[in-house]
C-alpha cells in the first residue's frame, strides 16, 4: 500500500494523486514517516494550489497527517514552500472547512522551532492577526490562530513584529467581544500577557485597553483573570506614575481584591503584588490587630479619594488580603 500512494503521487493523475493522498492519511505514523522519505511532498504541495476546493482540502488533510508528531516533516513541508501557499490560500479561500485545516496546519507548523524565523519572515503574522478579528472566521480558527501567534512570541526576536502587526489591539478586541469566561478569551489574554512580558508600553496607546482587562478581571475564568491581572501588573511596573490612576479609575480594586483571596497561586501572588503597586502599602508595617484595622482604613480612604467605592461586602476581603500580605 505504501509503494502504491509514492507511485501515484509521483507519477499518477490527478485522480490517482487525489485517491493516494485520501489513503495516505490513513496510513499508520510509521507508514507516514516511510513515504515522507521518497519526495511526495511536493507533489501535495502541487495540489494545495488546485482551484478545485475538495483537492486542495485533501491534500491539507495529508500534508497535515504528516506533520503531525513530526519534526523533521515540519522542516521539510517549510522549506518546500508550504507556508506562502497557506498564506495565499488564507487570502483567498472562503470554504471555512479550508480556512480551518490552514491554520490547524500553521499551528503544527510553527511549533517546530526551527521552523519560526522562517514562517515569520512571511507576511503570515500580519495577516493573522487580521484574521482573528473577523467574526465570520470560526472560534477554532481563532484559537490555531492566537496559538500560532503564541507559538512564533515565544522566540523574544519575534515579539517586535507581532507588536508591530497589531496584535495587542486584536488582542484586546477579542477579549473584549467573546464571553470572558471561554476558552479563546483565556488563549487571547494568555498571548496578550506573553507580548507585554516583553513589551509593557504595547497597549499604552490603546484606548479601553485597561477596561477591558478590568472586566476579564471581574468576569473571566479563573485562568482568564490570572493573565489580566498579569497584564496590568506588567504595564503598572512598567510606568507605575502614568499608568497607577488609570487602572484605579477604571474599577480594578473589587475584582483584584477577588483575584487576591480566591484566584489561581499564580493569580494570588500577581494580585496582591499589583494591589501593593495600586495602593502603595510596600511601606505598611503590620504589628498587631489594631494596625492591620488601620491599614483597612487608610486602603478604603484611599479608595474613596481615587472616586472608586467598594462595596460593605468587599471589606471581608479587603481584611483578608490585608491578612495574607502580612505572613
Amino acid at each position: 500500500m505504501e509503494e502504491i500512494v509514492v507511485e501515484s503521487l509521483l507519477r499518477g493523475n490527478r485522480e490517482a494523486q487525489i485517491e493516494a493522498a485520501i489513503e495516505l492519511s490513513n496510513l499508520s505514523r510509521k507508514q507516514r514517516q516511510k513515504v515522507a522519505e521518497r519526495d511526495i511532498i511536493s507533489p501535495l504541495l502541487s495540489m494545495l494550489q488546485s482551484q478545485d476546493s475538495i483537492t486542495t482540502e485533501i491534500s491539507l488533510s495529508a500534508l497535515l497527517s504528516l506533520a503531525f508528531g513530526s519534526e523533521r516533516n515540519k522542516v521539510r513541508i517549510v522549506k518546500a514552500g508550504a507556508v506562502q501557499m497557506l498564506l495565499e490560500i488564507l487570502q483567498s479561500e472562503t470554504k471555512m472547512v479550508i480556512v480551518e485545516l490552514a491554520m490547524a496546519f500553521l499551528l503544527i507548523l510553527s511549533s517546530c522551532n526551527r521552523n519560526k524565523i522562517k514562517i515569520a519572515s512571511t507576511k503570515l503574522i500580519q495577516l493573522l492577526v487580521g484574521l482573528i478579528g473577523l467574526d465570520q472566521l470560526t472560534v477554532q480558527a481563532k484559537l490555531d490562530g492566537i496559538a500560532t501567534l503564541h507559538n512564533l512570541s515565544t522566540l523574544q526576536q519575534i515579539v517586535p513584529l507581532v507588536v508591530s502587526s497589531g496584535a495587542p489591539y486584536a488582542l484586546l478586541q477579542v477579549i473584549n467581544s467573546c464571553d470572558k469566561s471561554s476558552e479563546l478569551a483565556e488563549k487571547a489574554s494568555s498571548l496578550l500577557e506573553n507580548i507585554v512580558h516583553h513589551s509593557p508600553e504595547s497597549i499604552s496607546g490603546i484606548g479601553g485597553a485597561i477596561e477591558v482587562l478590568v472586566e476579564a478581571i471581574e468576569e473571566g475564568s479563573a485562568q482568564c483573570k490570572e493573565h489580566a491581572v498579569g497584564i496590568l501588573l506588567g504595564v503598572c511596573s512598567f510606568d507605575r506614575e502614568t499608568n497607577r490612576g488609570m487602572i484605579l479609575r477604571e474599577g480594578v480594586m473589587p475584582g483584584l481584591l477577588q483575584v487576591s483571596v480566591d484566584g489561581t497561586r499564580r493569580g494570588k501572588e500577581m494580585a496582591r503584588e499589583l494591589l501593593l503597586l495600586l495602593r502603595d502599602c510596600s511601606g505598611y508595617v503590620i504589628k498587631d490587630k489594631q494596625s492591620k484595622i488601620e491599614i483597612v482604613e487608610q486602603i478604603m480612604r484611599e479608595i474613596d479619594q481615587e472616586g472608586e467605592r467598594i462595596p460593605g461586602t468587599m471589606l471581608k476581603l479587603v481584611e483578608e488580603m490585608i491578612s495574607k500580605l502580612s505572613t
